[in-house]
């Protein structure tokens, strides 16, 4: 399964907010420099988070971006659903479709097992583990 470069910016755009966000407000121009990546590219990746009630923004000299909750009730999961959107990676098609399809339900369960350990995985427990590695 692979997911769109959008999620994996939004991430790694998550994970800049946590550790750099810490003296305030981050501008868009700073997080696309920091990921090599279009500052107009990132503002629509932005704006899905805005929307998705991840981010904060505030317009002006002194603006910029901020995660709108604590780290540790970010999930990697909630990041991943602002962009990709929350269907199934899996649906099941063809004739052999029905309520007991025997692949749905292998596939559905491992989407959810996915899904759980994506949920419990924060931005707070990787900003940790990059401050550890930084301090070594």
């Amino acid at each position: 399964m692979k997911y769109s470069k959008a999620t994996d910016y939004a991430m790694h755009t998550m994970l800049h907010l946590a550790l750099g966000g810490r003296e305030g407000r981050v501008g868009v121009g700073t997080l696309a420099e920091r990921m090599q990546v279009s500052p107009t590219y990132l503002s629509k990746i932005l704006t899905k988070l805005v929307k998705d009630g991840l981010v904060e923004s505030s317009p002006g000299v002194s603006g910029g971006y901020r995660l709108r909750r604590g780290a540790g009730d970010i999930a990697l999961l909630d990041i991943i659903q602002a962009i990709e959107g929350k269907t199934s990676l899996y649906e099941c098609s063809g004739v052999h479709h029905n309520p007991g399809c025997l692949i749905h339900r292998a596939m559905a369960e491992a989407e959810h097992k996915m899904e759980a350990h994506l949920a419990s995985v924060t931005i707070a427990d990787l900003a940790r583990q990059q401050d550890q590695k930084a301090s070594s």
